[in-house]
């Protein structure tokens, strides 16, 4: 027996006309001797991510949206972003999609253009479906009119995908085909529902993160150990000697009409130094300023590291070694007043 699987991405409510076109296709589907299985994204948002194994045991997939306010909503995108990510190509690229777009606010036909075009990108093959505005779902629903378009149109979709009916080419496909590729690691279909599995795996995915944390510190500890041999034997920097600004106004190369200011504050001993800069002017103090155009937060190794030259601000940054918040393009702009690798 063949099969149709039907992806509904409304939130289920009793007056979702969508509902209804379903339950009718559903039971011309079923006359015509076709199994039907409905899957409700909202019923399983976690389980989205492995929705895409299940089209390997459809013949015919239906796409039903509602639209409530604007577009598909986000659990038919998170399913098409899926398909794209985790989904058989060689499969989808034989499944013939019918959408169905049911409205009661406006936006439905710009809803249905966005499934067909979604489905053609994916490599599928779609068919004329349904596209309504319905202002009143009691009287949709009573509308004997509707229902035998609905019929008709289901009949025609069986035809399509029965008998594999030919369609034209779509620019879309051919575009698509040599061009547009996701940007993932060339995966086996086998190896693409296995990693959807894992997505949709949340307690695996915290876990993951955990690991990489885990990794990034103790790699920020190596790079503390090696900073600290190498200043063995040097003559220690600290705010309490004022070597920072004296290095600071050593290294000071102004910009003309350059106004920022940066705010260091040091983790291990809890000081602070402002440095402001005006002009040609260069201004350090211990104060604090909550609207300096970037916070940082740091350790003294780090900042001796920085004063030394053996990195830069900016790099620091990049690697984790430091924390900021403000104004993140004005890191590459202190490593350009303090050139201290050019020393």
């Amino acid at each position: 027996m063949m099969r149709v699987n039907i992806y509904y991405g409304g939130r289920g409510l009793i007056e979702d006309p969508t509902i209804y076109v379903m339950q009718k296709i559903t039971q011309v589907l079923e006359e015509l001797n076709i199994q039907v299985k409905r899957y409700n994204l909202y019923e399983d948002t976690r389980g989205i991510s492995v929705l895409p194994k299940t089209l390997k045991e459809a013949d015919g997939v239906i796409i039903a949206a509602s639209v409530e306010w604007l577009g598909i909503g986000g659990l038919l995108q998170h399913f098409l972003d899926s398909c794209w990510l985790y989904g058989d190509k060689d499969k989808i690229h034989s499944l013939y999609m019918m959408p169905v777009v049911t409205s009661t606010v406006a936006g439905e036909k710009d809803a249905y253009q966005m499934l067909l075009k979604a489905w053609e990108i994916l490599g599928g093959i779609p068919i004329d479906g349904i596209c309504a505005y319905v202002a009143n779902y009691t009287d949709f629903e009573t509308d004997p009119d509707y229902g035998v378009i609905i019929e008709k149109r289901t009949e025609n979709y069986y035809r399509s995908f029965t008998k594999k009916l030919k369609t034209f080419p779509t620019s879309t496909n051919a575009v698509c085909a040599n061009t547009l590729q996701p940007k993932t690691m060339h995966l086996t279909p086998q190896e693409s529902e296995q990693l959807s599995m894992y997505v949709s795996d949340v307690k695996y995915v915290q876990k993951q993160k955990e690991d990489i944390e885990e990794l990034t510190t103790m790699f920020r500890g190596l790079l503390g150990d090696d900073s600290q041999e190498a200043t063995q034997g040097d003559q220690a920097l600290t705010a309490d000697d004022d070597a920072y600004v004296e290095a600071l106004t050593n290294h000071f190369r102004p910009i003309p009409d350059c106004q920022t200011s940066f705010e260091f504050q040091f983790q291990d001993s809890g000081k602070t130094m402002l440095v402001k800069i005006q002009g040609d002017t260069l201004h350090c103090s211990s104060t604090t300023d909550p609207n300096a155009a970037v916070q940082i937060k740091l350790n003294q190794k780090i900042m001796e590291r920085i004063i030394r030259g053996d990195i830069t601000l900016h790099n620091a940054f990049l690697s984790g070694s430091l924390i900021a918040k403000g104004d993140f393009k004005q890191l590459p702009l202190f490593d350009t007043l303090f050139p201290f690798a050019d020393a």
